[in-house]
């Protein structure tokens, strides 16, 4: 009893929270937008762990700064995906009335693709690097420096996204696009150019995630996967469209998933993530924080 209650996996629960959320609001903003099923969001995490881990091995850079660089890079693969593939899948009507289950396909293939081209470039072993390793002590608890770094970056970028969408005017336009895509092109938004900002922005969260993880644990070609599966629960909790849900749905997916291998065993955890996604699609198919999406 004493272990369950420490601050050790308390930390932990706040650390995973965080990664998880930028991962998933950047997964819940596209498919909120656009309703496309990108189940390659995890594979530009992937990305932005490769691009850290390189920085560090070959030229000494420092995740940190490595970060920034895997957002805009991040971000410019948002806009070529968008401009090279989905737009002109939204241009056609025959496309666009199949949407999910065509996106569904593509991004498999690019999903595919990135896997087994990094894995062709870099081979598929894990890999790792030491940075920021030492323990800070706060109170009773302990926490490696990297860990506690990535926590205080992925929640500032989380609050950042916050007040982007509530207050910001793209913000805010997204937020009407996810509510009622026909009436938002109806007041004046340009949902092409947000669309494009979506991306470019969900890219960027996901590089970052990426970056930030690779300071924690080794990386791979396939590691992406599981983060793409906990986003889609993620954001089954929290509701579609809510950023706030998302944040606190990650909360509690990190909560069930480290204390439910705590408790019982790590061979547990994949029956924890999708338990709690079934008992979510039964009891509240909304989300715990979401309101039924008017149809378009």
């Amino acid at each position: 009893m004493s272990v369950i209650l420490s601050g050790q996996l308390l930390s932990a629960v706040l650390v995973l929270a965080a990664l998880y959320s930028l991962v998933a609001i950047g997964l819940n903003l596209v498919y909120g937008t656009m309703r496309l099923l990108n189940v390659a969001h995890g594979d530009l995490l992937m990305l932005g762990g490769y691009v850290a881990y390189w920085g560090f091995a070959k030229w000494g850079i420092s995740p940190l700064l490595s970060a920034v660089v895997a957002m805009a890079l991040g971000a410019a693969l948002g806009t070529l995906v968008f401009a090279t593939l989905i737009r002109r899948m939204f241009a056609s009507p025959r496309l666009l009335a199949r949407v999910e289950s065509n996106s569904l396909l593509v991004f498999f293939g690019i999903s595919t693709v990135v896997q087994n081209v990094t894995a062709l470039a870099f081979s598929a072993n894990n890999r790792g690097y030491s940075y920021l390793d030492d323990v800070v002590a706060i109170g009773d608890t302990r926490i490696a420096a990297n860990r506690l770094v990535a926590l205080v970056i992925a929640t500032a970028a989380c609050a950042a996204c916050v007040v982007f969408f509530r207050y910001a005017r793209s913000g805010m336009a997204m937020r009407a696009i996810i509510q009622q895509r026909d009436a938002a092109a109806l007041v004046g938004i340009n949902v092409e150019r947000i669309n494009r900002q979506v991306f470019a922005i969900g890219f960027a969260l996901a590089a970052l995630a990426g970056a930030l993880i690779s300071m924690t644990q080794e990386i791979s070609p396939f590691m992406g996967f599981p983060f793409t599966i906990s986003a889609f629960v993620i954001i089954i909790l929290g509701g579609l469209g809510n950023i706030t849900g998302s944040i606190i749905g990650a909360l509690i997916l990190a909560t069930v998933e480290v204390y439910g291998v705590a408790i019982l065993s790590p061979s547990f955890r994949s029956i924890l993530v999708y338990g709690v996604f079934i008992a979510v699609l039964l009891l509240r198919p909304q989300g715990l924080f979401g309101r039924p999406i008017a149809a378009r």
